[in-house]
């Protein structure tokens, strides 16, 4: 044990945390990183207090919290992701004569962190840097629609945690377990005139070794043009890029 062991249980706990696919009791937490029971609870209850973990009552479980995600995403978002990217963006813009992006998630938004404009497109709001919230973003969708169903529950519990983009996508937690069920029946994200009028986009997720999704690409293009008739080539970016990051197989996850 170091020399600050509270330290050390609480990343204890978030590693076992990440490593599970979804939310687990609190007494196999214990078991699992060694705690006694009355020292666990107190713990997950300063950890569920600073967001590292959230607590579902219903599941008598609990599981990682909207912190450990901008945590993770802060790694997502580092200079090896964006730059063992960077090519394959380009490349997928090549290939379809639409802007390609490559977004993480950060809290309840996306953030766009690498971006390439296909020659005579005109510029996107979703430039790097930016951030729009996931739920209207077929990014986000796609990253969403890879998390555990209690996960997207912890980032969005209610209708007050939706914000929708001059009207569009889900106003609360049933409009997106529907969008969200129909994404991964589809394989693939959409987003048809929600982000900006006249683009829609499709979008695929880059996963971990875990499954997790830690990021996703996308092409937008004109709506005139469809831009699902390149969803074969986004879907083979996003394997690529999984591959690069040690990810494997994509997990089927159960609906929110």
């Amino acid at each position: 044990m170091s020399q600050v062991p509270a330290a050390t249980r609480a990343l204890r706990v978030l590693r076992f945390l990440a490593s599970q696919p979804g939310p687990v009791p609190v007494d196999r937490v214990a078991r699992a990183c060694d705690l006694p029971r009355s020292s666990a609870y107190h713990l997950l209850g300063a950890m569920a207090e600073e967001g590292f973990v959230v607590h579902l009552p219903e599941d008598r479980s609990v599981g990682l919290g909207v912190a450990a995600f901008e945590v993770g995403s802060g790694y997502a978002r580092s200079e090896p992701l964006a730059r063992i990217a960077r090519r394959p963006i380009a490349d997928l813009a090549d290939a379809t004569g639409r802007s390609a992006q490559l977004a993480v998630l950060h809290g309840r938004d996306v953030l766009y962190v690498v971006q390439e404009r296909a020659p005579g497109r005109p510029p996107l709001v979703t430039g790097v840097g930016v951030r729009l919230p996931a739920q209207v973003t077929a990014s986000g969708r796609a990253i969403l629609a890879a998390l555990p169903a209690a996960q997207v529950r912890a980032l969005f519990p209610a209708a007050d945690a939706f914000v929708t983009r001059e009207g569009h996508g889900p106003s609360g937690p049933a409009e997106l377990r529907t969008l969200l069920a129909e994404t991964r029946q589809r394989g693939h994200a959409v987003e048809h005139e929600e982000v900006t009028a006249g683009q829609a986009s499709v979008a695929a997720a880059v996963l971990d070794h875990t499954g997790h999704p830690v990021a996703a690409v996308a092409v937008t293009g004109p709506v005139e043009e469809d831009p699902t008739q390149d969803v074969a080539a986004t879907v083979r970016a996003a394997a690529l890029l999984t591959s690069r990051v040690g990810g494997g197989a994509r997990p089927t996850r159960p609906g929110p």
